[in-house]
């Protein structure tokens, strides 16, 4: 792995990592701790940090941060994996355990919010890799971060499995007050065996849902992702009611389904590991993605109508896929009483 001790002298041979974060940009760190055993950490120093979304792209925004590369959540169907063979990094293993840090993403953006170049569009966060996987517990990069749009006024939302997201509710509460913010929590199932082989370093779904209530609770609306639906595996309609309904109990505003998608540095990654836990199944995901990543269109709309139908039926409705919702403020206190006038007859 063309990363490990990279000195200030190699990296200006290095083509892609000199281009992304600077020749004197990367230092390789592994910890101790339990939570980070067998993970390796690469801290760089970015060039940038506002991304540009390709024109080609479905998602409905245009810019992105993303403070990290590759995620310990480790889910096997990541469509980010492919991100990591741009650094010469494994897709499958690596891309679980190999994390790049921006270290310098907060000041960094900072710089980037205050340039005259920059117009103030909406910046979306978690669509690429979780910016509250557990890496966040020790680089603390978020508070900055929304301290950034925060100061600058700047619309941005932000999408997460993490349960971390907590530790920064009163910095989100701030920079909701001047700016639009949207919080989305990501639960596609809450089939507790399917979890721990499918997203084996994710929050347990409960826990996810457990976010999503707290922030109710704060006055805080948060919709649901409900993402991936998996397949032969959590799309039977039992499975879609029982999330759905614990949805709804936590408070969420509304709840979005999206079908799993299969793009080249994930398909053969979750392929390999469904040959492994439902070989049974293989040949059905051969026949339902042949044409693609993405499955069948009469497929994506029966699982939609499904989840919708059941949304409606529990309270909550849908929205666009990809998008989060915005924090509601408080309503005002109404104003104290005016002292009352004594008035002196005469």
């Amino acid at each position: 792995m063309r990363w490990e001790n990279l000195s200030v002298e190699s990296a200006d041979h290095a083509r892609a990592d000199a281009a992304l974060f600077g020749a004197d940009a990367v230092a390789t760190r592994t910890f101790d701790t339990p939570e980070f055993r067998g993970i390796t950490f690469h801290e760089v120093r970015a060039r940038s940090v506002l991304n540009r979304v390709p024109g080609a792209s479905r998602m409905p925004f245009e810019w992105t941060v993303n403070p990290y590369r590759g995620c310990s959540h480790a889910c096997v169907y990541c469509f980010a994996r492919k991100s990591h063979s741009y650094l010469d990094l494994d897709t499958g293993l690596g891309f679980d355990s190999q994390i790049v840090v921006k270290v310098n993403a907060p000041e960094l953006l900072r710089r980037q919010l205050a340039s005259p170049r920059w117009h103030g569009e909406h910046i979306a966060m978690g669509t690429n890799v979780d910016c509250y996987q557990r890496a966040e517990g020790r680089y603390r990069l978020m508070p900055g971060i929304i301290a950034a749009l925060r100061d600058h006024a700047n619309p941005f939302s932000i999408l997460t499995k993490g349960t971390l997201i907590l530790r920064d509710l009163d910095l989100l509460t701030e920079a909701a007050s001047v700016t639009d913010v949207g919080i989305s929590v990501s639960v596609g199932f809450t089939d507790t065996e399917l979890w721990r082989t499918v997203e084996p370093g994710t929050p347990a779904p409960e826990r996810r849902l457990d976010v999503v209530r707290v922030l109710a609770e704060r006055g805080i609306g948060c919709g649901v992702l409900m993402a991936p639906v998996i397949p032969f595996l959590s799309d039977h309609p039992d499975r879609l009611r029982a999330t759905v309904r614990a949805i709804a109990a936590c408070g969420a505003t509304s709840v979005t389904p999206l079908v799993l998608h299969l793009r080249p540095g994930a398909r053969e990654w979750f392929m390999a590991w469904l040959e492994r836990e439902h070989p049974h199944l293989v040949r059905r995901y051969e026949r339902l993605y042949a044409d693609g990543a993405y499955a069948p269109t009469w497929y994506q709309r029966r699982i939609t109508r499904q989840v919708h139908d059941l949304a409606r039926e529990y309270g909550i409705g849908p929205t666009r896929a990809g998008t989060a919702r915005r924090i509601r403020q408080p309503e005002p206190a109404p104003p104290e009483p005016a002292e009352p006038t004594q008035l002196t007859l005469i």
